[in-house]
């Protein structure tokens, strides 16, 4: 097994050295700038959910937040395993395109590529229509890192798959509980809570938010509005006329005669 990941990253490294030297810049550049990317797509995501749902919303703030907790996972779990670097335990191989870190900074998973498969779920979770972006870049991001010389190949791999698992469960299982928070921040009388929180769908009444409590929740009288009652029919006055008519009379009469 060593050995047949230590020939992958040979072969990598060894067709890294081949290209273009443009190329290898922006392979170098791509492993931070992809960084920088995820960042500002948060807060693109964050800023669109202003006016959305609560739970929409939620999910926009708990991306980041979950692709931090992934980064520290990520660094726990490579302090305790202690993998060497490739680019200095990889006899034969080229030396790498960057700098390759000190020892103590050790290799597996890949930080960078955790956070970019964190980042990546995330943002599909909080902003479905960009997964298509956001998950290929995730996969470069990681694949640059073996391709500058800094990681094995199942570096990246265990990486991308630990940061969007961990993303994928915390969202999912912090999501109710921070709408609620959410709605209430939306309803705060202070400014900067309000403002982070954002207006909401435009023209929602209070009420539009009650499907995303559970049922039975006290808060939905005051979401709900109660039905209107029934319009009560007005019942006409007594007219003496009325039974007086020859119409009437006859039928009187008759049934008296039978």
């Amino acid at each position: 097994m060593d050995t047949m990941t230590d020939d992958l990253y040979r072969d990598i490294t060894d067709f890294a050295h081949d290209t273009p030297s443009w190329f290898q810049h922006l392979a170098e550049v791509w492993t931070e700038l992809g960084l920088l990317l995820f960042g500002v797509l948060f807060i693109v995501a964050w800023w669109r959910a202003r006016r959305g749902d609560p739970r929409a919303l939620a999910v926009a703030v708990l991306a980041p937040l979950a692709t931090a907790v992934a980064y520290v996972c990520s660094e726990l779990l490579k302090s305790v395993i202690d993998e060497e670097r490739p680019c200095r335990a990889v006899s034969g191989a080229l030396k790498p395109l960057v700098e390759c870190p000190p020892h103590g900074d050790w290799s597996f998973p890949s930080n960078h590529s955790t956070i970019a498969g964190a980042a990546a779920i995330g943002l599909a979770l909080a902003w479905p229509r960009i997964a298509a972006l956001t998950v290929p870049m995730a996969v470069l991001m990681a694949f640059s890192r073996v391709f500058v010389g800094v990681h094995y190949p199942h570096d990246v791999a265990v990486g991308l798959v630990f940061g969007a698992v961990i993303v994928f469960v915390l969202v999912r299982v912090t999501t109710r509980p921070v709408a609620r928070v959410t709605l209430a921040m939306r309803g705060s009388s202070t400014g900067i809570v309000k403002w982070f929180a954002g207006p909401g769908p435009a023209r929602a009444g209070r009420h539009a938010y009650a499907s995303d409590r559970p049922s039975g929740h006290p808060a939905d009288r005051a979401f709900v509005p109660a039905p209107a009652p029934a319009p009560v029919q007005e019942q006409a006055a007594y007219d003496p006329a009325a039974y007086d008519s020859p119409t009437m009379t006859f039928r009187r009469d008759d049934t008296q005669q039978r």
